[in-house]
């Protein structure tokens, strides 16, 4: 459990719930399926559409940096997007990817960036724009933090920086407006009721 106090749209809260913990644990659960699918069925094909430019491959990576932005906009709780993302990338491990161990590495610093842009509005602030840069930040970390050293450790510095601008566009299209959009649909179902998301979409619907 992630202890401390902190202030949330106006109420404190104290600690994870039970309904935190497993309802991250099932994004993450869900996501690392996904991922598995993506990294068997799709990702090839995004590489050998992106062979004459391989820095353009990594305008797939907002796929990967999904549930620590879903988690974290859902939960909204310290830890949420990287205990999401670690799910995420444990079961991604455990059913096989082409980059081994090293997606823990990643799962780590996608949900790091996230929280860091979380952190910096103290958990209060869950708008579209907010999951923009939290995906962003999330590619930044990600890619300058690891990915650089251990995929393209070959590529010029021009190169890497094409490869990041990328990467960071795709933090902010597939992962930042793709899963602000994903949570919101999410509420509108009524599944995610024990959250504010759910209340917040209760509530705007009622007003209409």
């Amino acid at each position: 459990m992630i202890l401390g106090t902190i202030t949330q749209t106006g109420r404190k809260i104290t600690a994870w719930r039970g309904v935190d913990l497993l309802t991250a644990a099932m994004i993450g659960v869900a996501f690392g399926v996904i991922f598995w699918g993506f990294d068997t069925l799709v990702y090839p094909g995004i590489g050998l559409l992106a062979a004459g430019f391989p820095p353009a491959a990594e305008l797939a990576l907002g796929v990967w940096l999904l549930p620590a932005v879903v988690g974290g906009l859902i939960i909204r709780r310290p830890g949420a997007a990287i205990f999401t993302e670690l799910v995420a990338a444990n079961l991604e491990l455990l059913l096989g990817n082409q980059w081994g161990p090293g997606v823990l590495v990643s799962g780590v610093l996608q949900g790091l960036g996230v929280e860091v842009v979380l952190l910096f509005v103290l958990w209060r602030r869950f708008s579209l724009t907010i999951a923009i840069i939290a995906g962003v930040a999330a590619a930044v970390l990600e890619i300058v933090g690891y990915e650089w050293w251990a995929y393209v450790a070959d590529y010029t510095l021009v190169w890497k920086l094409v490869y990041l601008a990328f990467g960071m566009l795709s933090g902010a299209v597939i992962a930042g407006v793709g899963g602000w959009l994903l949570v919101r649909a999410l509420a509108r179902t009524g599944a995610l009721q024990a959250f504010p998301v759910g209340h917040e979409a209760r509530e705007s619907a009622i007003s209409r």
